[in-house]
């Protein structure tokens, strides 16, 4: 290749890691507006985040033409190619975290008109961090730094079993009291959804495992500490 076409393929790629890099600071962005939502109990930042999904998408899509029109035109190879193919994971991965920040916010609209229940601020700790492996992982990723995509990738299961643990005590609270019910099977849902964006935010270092070492991380072992679907609700006859 010339210099010039060289020059223009390099801008390029870099050109698509800025996306990626850019969505990826939106969508950290809107999840810390809707955790703010809860535990601040403010409304306008969860409008905030649901106002900001559409721009996030269409982010989205300008990765994917971007990436599509360097496989069509470039034909990268080794790296380069990895790099193409990860930026069109990476932003299906953060346009989900978008998504799970929306809903979270919606909820959080339903919650503000209620009165105060003290378990929003355990989903707060648990969003704080779960923005904290998504804040390491976007780095990792402008580093092209595998140790620490590693990292995040192994610290899955702290955010597992915070969940697990309020989990079961959403659980306890609805037995004691059945007025809560209806309050708590939001703030139920409102943990899963951050649980499952801890979950992209693992994927997101797998993906960027594997474009920079060209390795994969599923082929170690890294166990699943999410056991709520194990879990029983004692019932008691009378």
């Amino acid at each position: 290749m010339t210099e010039h076409t060289v020059r223009a393929f390099t801008e390029q790629l870099e050109s698509l890691s800025a996306s990626v890099a850019q969505m990826g600071g939106m969508a950290e962005a809107q999840m810390a507006e809707a955790i703010e939502a809860i535990t601040k109990r403010d409304t306008a930042r969860a409008e905030a985040a649901i106002a900001s999904d559409k721009t996030i998408d269409q982010i989205q899509h300008t990765i994917e033409n971007q990436a599509l029109k360097l496989l069509a035109l470039r034909q990268p190879m080794a790296v380069d190619l990895r790099e193409t193919l990860a930026a069109i994971k990476l932003a299906g991965e953060l346009e989900r975290i978008g998504d799970l920040a929306k809903n979270i916010a919606k909820r959080a609209i339903i919650l503000n008109r209620e009165p105060p229940i003290r378990l929003t601020q355990s989903l707060g700790r648990m969003g704080r961090l779960v923005l904290n492996q998504l804040k390491l992982v976007l780095d990792a990723y402008s580093r092209r730094d595998v140790q620490g995509a590693e990292t995040v990738w192994r610290q899955d299961d702290e955010i597992d079993e915070t969940y697990n643990s309020l989990f079961r005590e959403l659980l306890t609270y609805m037995m004691e009291d059945p007025r809560t019910i209806g309050l708590c099977t939001h703030l139920l849902f409102i943990a899963k959804n951050i649980e499952r964006a801890g979950d992209h935010a693992t994927n997101v270092a797998e993906t960027v495992y594997h474009m920079v070492s060209g390795g994969y991380l599923q082929q170690m072992e890294r166990p699943k500490a999410d056991v709520t679907s194990q879990t029983t609700v004692p019932f008691e006859q009378k």
